[in-house]
């Protein structure tokens, strides 16, 4: 393989990166968009979060999931002393833009039943998206960079960092006047659960896609053959 080939090759295989982040990052925002229809019930720590700024000062969720951003993404880049990446940056601007969007055009769920299947179903999804964006390896958000930040400071273990950033964010967006209930528990302790049945599936998936592209590369610079599937020879052929 030439090194142009090689160019091509890895520009095809990032292209394709970026197709699950992409679309990881926009299944993630219609997850968490469903799961704050279902309000009533409760929603995610960091949604409450979210939601208790709306509350009190205005804005939007989606603009207030920004603003977080962007104060936890400065403070890591002080604690770190650099930059952050292209796809942190991206997270966190088109999770919100996709939160916001999303929301307009959900309706309400309606009876507590609608609003159970909407809740499940939004942390379902919500998981497969974290399990696509984070598959495809171009850059953690702000919130999964805080966590491993802390993690690598401190020595805890992820989750027990994960558990602690949770109630903190939990209790200001409580008091706040954001929405806890039993929607806020199941989403708590089913989101790493699910996840660990999301991400594998989401590498295997990308993993196959990646292997297929290959295979469709070597295809096509396959040598021609003189017999054809018709096994018709050269000679008949002229």
């Amino acid at each position: 393989m030439t090194e142009k080939q090689k160019d091509i090759t890895k520009s095809r295989h990032l292209l394709l990166r970026w197709g699950f982040y992409i679309i990881g990052i926009i299944i993630l925002a219609f997850g968490i968009s469903l799961t704050i229809t279902a309000k009533d019930l409760g929603i995610s720590p960091w949604d409450v979060l979210h939601y208790g700024l709306y509350k009190q000062f205005g804005l939007t969720i989606g603009s207030w999931s920004i603003i977080v951003g962007v104060i936890i993404v400065a403070f890591s880049c002080i604690a770190l002393r650099q930059w952050p990446k292209i796809g942190t940056i991206l997270n966190m601007v088109l999770i919100g833009i996709f939160i916001d969007l999303f929301l307009l055009i959900l309706p309400d769920p309606g009876p507590i039943w609608m609003d159970i299947i909407v809740l499940i179903s939004g942390v379902i999804i919500f998981a497969y998206g974290i399990g696509l964006y984070v598959a495809a390896n171009l850059g953690a958000g702000p919130r999964d960079s805080l966590m491993l930040y802390i993690t690598e400071k401190t020595g805890w273990k992820v989750q027990w960092v994960r558990n602690c950033l949770d109630v903190i964010v939990l209790l200001i967006g409580w008091l706040l006047g954001g929405p806890v209930g039993v929607g806020t528990v199941i989403a708590s302790l089913t989101l790493g659960t699910i996840l660990g049945y999301t991400f594998p599936h989401s590498k295997k998936l990308m993993d196959f896609m990646i292997k297929r592209g290959k295979k469709g590369e070597d295809f096509y610079k396959g040598q021609i053959r003189i017999n054809h599937h018709d096994c018709a020879s050269e000679k008949l052929r002229r």
